[in-house]
């Protein structure tokens, strides 16, 4: 009988290590893009209950990766692995019912299923489950409780969530109004690379908000902002460039970032263009032009843009 006990645990035991390497066969032909090979082995496993293989097959449903593109399906399969509490599903089936991918759009379910991920430790429902709360997506708004979530994700480094935590420092929203630690969380997004946390850390230092008051810096983070097409950020270097203040002046630049930043309906980069092109600042002079950005600007209720505007007109009759 312990022979029997013996033998049919070494058969469970290899049969395990077998669907484990089929698995990762699975796995290895999906990173090389063998799509077609990896999805057959997913679906058998799948079915079987496993629910790494679950999750991937749902992930190819979404993808079309070697199969006909399925939300449904993918939403099929993410909720049997997240069943079986898988946290990456959980995740996934969350966002398919905040966006309506697969199934009608439930907040209320999304939050659920964020829930359960974040409990887990998953950033990215972490930081979604935030952005519910300070929304009310789903769930009474709660600025505390989406700064407990954020706080949890930026502490893994989740840049999205550190400069979300950032910005409620800044505005004292769930948490006291502290400028040191809204400029840190923006430091740790912007060295990230997110445009919105590199734009708020080049204002810190220009106002010195946080932080030691810095042009040099202010600059250094509003041009990695301008560069990622953050239109204020955009402006500031239009600015910049325009009066020398900061960096040596140059007014093709500040038309340059005026442009950048006009073409995106940034009002103040619109005037600000109307008044190079209305006085030949970087550009040739052209009437036309400055009407045409004085237009777009005024529109907007710019009362800069309104007055050169009238002006431009008045002096063009006069001519």
């Amino acid at each position: 009988m312990k022979h029997l006990i013996l033998i049919l645990a070494l058969l469970l035991n290899a049969m395990s290590t077998l669907a484990q390497g089929t698995f990762q066969e699975a796995c290895q032909f999906y990173t090389q893009k063998q799509y077609s090979k990896a999805v057959p082995i997913l679906q058998k496993l799948a079915t079987e209950g496993l629910p790494e293989a679950q999750y991937n097959l749902g992930i190819c449903y979404k993808m079309g990766n070697g199969i006909q593109q399925d939300y449904k399906k993918a939403v099929y399969w993410y909720e049997k692995a997240a069943m079986q509490g898988f946290a990456s599903a959980q995740y996934n089936l969350g966002v398919c019912y905040a966006n309506g991918y697969g199934i009608q759009q439930d907040y209320k379910k999304a939050v659920y299923w964020y829930e359960k991920a974040a409990m887990q430790g998953f950033a990215s429902a972490q930081y979604n489950l935030g952005v519910c709360y300070a929304n009310g997506y789903g769930i009474q708004q709660d600025y505390k409780k989406a700064v407990y979530w954020y706080e949890k994700a930026a502490m893994q480094g989740f840049a999205s969530a550190q400069y979300n935590l950032g910005v409620c420092y800044d505005n004292g929203e769930g948490i006291q109004q502290d400028d040191k630690k809204a400029a840190y969380w923006y430091e740790k997004a912007a060295i990230q690379g997110d445009v919105y946390a590199q734009g708020s850390l080049g204002a810190c230092y220009y106002n010195g908000y946080g932080v030691e008051q810095d042009y040099k810096k202010a600059v250094y983070w509003h041009e990695k902002a301008a560069m990622q097409g953050l239109t204020g950020s955009q402006f500031f270097m239009g600015a910049s460039y325009q009066l020398g203040e900061w960096v040596a002046k140059d007014y093709s630049k500040a038309v340059y970032w005026f442009e950048k930043a006009a073409m995106q309906g940034n009002a103040n980069a619109q005037s600000a263009l109307g008044v190079c092109y209305e006085n030949g600042y970087g550009v040739q002079k052209d009437y036309n032009k400055a009407l045409y950005w004085y237009e777009k600007a005024a529109a907007q209720g710019h009362e800069s843009a309104m007055e050169n505007l009238t002006n431009l007109r008045n002096k063009m009759k006069n001519k």
